[in-house]
């Protein structure tokens, strides 16, 4: 059985498709993986998930890259997200949020199941993301998210790799490598290269370490 590595932009892990000579487009084929490029955004990843995910995958590997909450770890920091959460799938009541569990209407959060043991994933960071259609970028947006749900990590895609590996039961891992802080946003403090080149490494040691 093959392990399916999906990431948002093939610019994440472009280090990895140029190790392994993977040719182009968005679904790339190999003897021991195969690469999904789902674009942006949770519903694209859904719906590209939706036309590849199969019971012929043991694995499924979300990479990518992320903002950190934690100002302590340095830019380039890998994180193993063992849970990850749709943090606006919900309602507004005044000034308090109502998540959709709340609601009635569904389930928000959902966590890595895997039973890996490599070092490889023992020894990294581990921690806790969000999705996000909107990324924070204002003092108390960020301040009301921290106090809300206190994340690591937020992204664009993760709950949603994680949502359709928990409902068709295949083992998932979603590993990102911190580019920026969560902050007011300022792309001059971005360390993008620095961080898909640590993103790029650590895979090409995954996929050739099992």
């Amino acid at each position: 059985m093959k392990t399916l590595i999906v990431a948002a932009t093939r610019p994440e892990i472009s280090l990895l498709i140029e190790h392994f000579k993977l040719p182009d487009g968005d679904f790339m084929l190999s003897d021991n993986f195969d690469v999904l490029i789902t674009g942006v955004g949770m519903t694209a990843t859904a719906f590209a998930l939706g036309k590849h995910l199969s019971s012929k995958y043991a694995l499924v590997l979300n990479l990518g890259i992320a903002g950190c909450f934690d100002y302590s770890l340095p830019l380039g920091t890998l994180i193993n997200i063992v849970k990850d959460q749709f943090s606006e799938l919900g309602a507004e009541n005044g000034q308090n949020f109502i998540s959709i569990d709340e609601l009635g209407f569904g389930k928000s959060t959902f966590e890595v199941q895997n039973k890996l043991t490599n070092s490889l994933i023992t020894d990294l960071v581990t921690g806790t993301g969000i999705t996000v259609n909107r990324v924070h970028g204002e003092e108390k947006s960020i301040q009301d998210i921290v106090k809300r749900l206190n994340p690591l990590t937020e992204s664009m895609e993760g709950a949603a790799v994680l949502y359709c590996c928990a409902n068709a039961s295949i083992p998932c891992l979603q590993i990102r490598s911190i580019s920026n802080y969560v902050e007011l946003r300022n792309r001059n403090n971005w360390k993008i290269g620095l961080a898909i080149n640590h993103l790029n490494q650590w895979a090409i040691s995954f996929l050739t370490n099992p």
